[in-house]
Parts: C-alpha cells; sequence; structure tokens
C-alpha cells in the first residue's frame, strides 16, 4: 500500500498526516517492508536495528491510545491486524 492511501484510509479530516493513528499505520506498513527486506537479507544487522527502533515507536504510540482513545485503538488493532 502506498503511502497517500495509507494517510487517506487513516486520516481523521482531510488536513490530517500527523496524528496516533495515522503514525501507526504508516509504521506498520514499514515495519513489514523490512520484515520482509530481512527474511532474505539474514545478516544485514542494520536494517534489523532500525527495525527495533520502528517497533518502539509503534509500541509507544499504541500505548498512547490505548491510555487515551480505547476505542480508536482498538479499531487500530483489529484494521492492521497487530495482535492476536
Amino acid at each position: 500500500m502506498e503511502k497517500s492511501e495509507i494517510i487517506s484510509k487513516f486520516a481523521i479530516n482531510d488536513k490530517d498526516t500527523g496524528s496516533s493513528e495515522v503514525q501507526i499505520a504508516l509504521l506498520s506498513a514499514r515495519i513489514a517492508h523490512l520484515t520482509e527486506h530481512l527474511r532474505s537479507n539474514k545478516k544485514d544487522f542494520h536494517s534489523r536495528h532500525g527495525l527495533i527502533g520502528l517497533t518502539n515507536r509503534r509500541r509507544k504510540l499504541l500505548n498512547y491510545l490505548k491510555k487515551h482513545k480505547l476505542e480508536t485503538y482498538e479499531k487500530i488493532i483489529k484494521e492492521l491486524g497487530l495482535r492476536k
């Protein structure tokens, strides 16, 4: 999925590009891309380090949403398929 498509899908209004929901969706797309890259390049430790940073940032944003907007948190989790 392309960046503009992700933004339009998760944006609260037309000019929204930085809300927690949009950031989490963009980070999830980057994490998925890096995960695929690391499956074929097992020794790419620099990218692995970046992936860990991205997952940490996404986790912090999810914790913020869970604390402040529980319904939005549950909706994002379901749409992105993050939790089992």
